[in-house]
């Protein structure tokens, strides 16, 4: 998706060691590249409002496969 210039738009880059493992929890959410280790997510919405709420649809997303990551290898 290219974003025309007047749509916000966000950049997130993160490094994880199970980057697959995350980028998988967003694969009906968001487009997304994994290089090594490291996810990157380039979202844009036709307005600050929508881009607020899809920041916050991947953030949940992201913050729940971290949690179900470190309970399952807590369980290992």
């Amino acid at each position: 998706m290219t974003p025309r210039k007047s749509e916000p738009r966000i950049v997130l880059r993160l490094t994880h060691e199970d980057a697959e493992a995350l980028a998988a929890a967003l694969t009906t959410e968001a487009d997304f590249s994994i290089t090594d280790n490291t996810l990157e997510v380039i979202e844009s919405a036709g307005s600050l409002v929508d881009l607020r709420a899809r920041w916050n649809t991947l953030m949940r997303g992201l913050i729940a496969s971290e949690l179900v990551l470190g309970v399952a290898g807590d369980a290992e």
